[in-house]
């Protein structure tokens, strides 16, 4: 029996078609570098967006990083908020690869529940293991496990 319309219209495209973990796992790197290029030149969103375009080829998840790099950028203040609680120092005192991890692990947890919170929580670790500075992995997966049950309730059971 065909799904309800109604159902069919929630899903997303990418939820329709299988994406490879790989492509999906490069958007996010390539989100995380372009927040870093925000953060620290300012620059417009569609400007930045248009350099990753033509700089990166291959197979990278595209409508999964046009999905989330701006939509990261416009709730930044909403995304800030939410982390502030959970953490030790100020956040102009984070690293800016910090910063942008924590910002892309925080959109993840509130706004794409398609994904699981132990994916988020672990892409951003290994992000933070591949970009970040000593141990500023273990720094990222504290935030945003403390983070999850708030963002995560239903997962967690709460």
């Amino acid at each position: 029996m065909p799904a309800p319309k109604e159902d069919a219209g929630k899903r997303s495209s990418a939820a329709q078609r299988k994406v490879p973990l790989a492509q999906r796992r490069m958007a996010r790197q390539l989100i995380m570098q372009a927040l870093y290029q925000w953060l620290m030149s300012g620059s417009e969103e569609r400007e930045i967006r248009q350099q990753f375009k033509e700089a990166n080829e291959g197979k990278i998840d595209w409508e999964y990083f046009d999905a989330v790099f701006p939509q990261v950028i416009a709730a930044d203040e909403e995304l800030l908020g939410f982390l502030h609680p959970h953490l030790d120092r100020e956040i102009k005192a984070l690293d800016p690869v910090e910063k942008a991890l924590l910002l892309l692990g925080s959109f993840e947890l509130a706004r794409r529940i398609d994904v699981p919170y132990r994916v988020v929580i672990n892409e951003c670790v290994e992000l933070a293991k591949q970009y970040g500075a000593t141990d500023s992995h273990k720094y990222i997966n504290g935030v945003l496990d403390k983070l999850a049950p708030t963002l995560r309730a239903v997962e967690y059971g709460r």
